[in-house]
Order: structure tokens, then C-alpha cells, then sequence
């Protein structure tokens, strides 16, 4: 799998949910589709994780900038 950018994992991964989901894959070709999935999950969850660890809060407080990690509510 080349590296490429989130948004043509997701839909690379829309893609083989669809496939999935038609039901008109032999099992060993599921197999092989979720996998693949499994893969391209994965590296989208990297380059989530990696943008969640760039992202900032720059705050003012006493004149002063601070700048603190960003911590998502879940």
C-alpha cells in the first residue's frame, strides 16, 4: 500500500466496505478485501494520532502565551 492521504484511505476504505457489503465476493476474496481494510484502518488511525499530537491550544493568561496539548473529549 503507497502512503497516501487520509482522505483517500477513507474512501479507499468506503470502497471495500461496499464490496463487502454486496455480499457478491467468493471468501477467500473477503478475506483478502478485509484485510486490506484492516491495513488502510490502521493507517488512518496513524495519521490521526499524528495530527492529535501537532494540535495546540495557544491560551493567554497573565499576558503571558502558553501553549498546551490539545486533549480531545471523548
Amino acid at each position: 500500500m503507497s502512503k497516501s492521504n487520509f482522505e483517500e484511505n477513507i474512501e479507499n476504505l468506503e470502497n471495500i466496505v461496499n464490496e463487502l457489503e454486496k455480499g457478491e465476493l467468493n471468501l477467500d476474496e473477503s478475506i483478502s478485501k478485509f484485510e486490506e481494510g484492516i491495513k488502510i484502518s490502521k493507517e488512518c488511525n496513524k495519521i490521526l494520532e499524528e495530527a492529535e499530537k501537532k494540535i495546540t491550544i495557544l491560551l493567554k493568561k497573565d499576558e503571558k502565551i502558553e501553549e498546551t496539548d490539545f486533549i480531545a473529549d471523548e
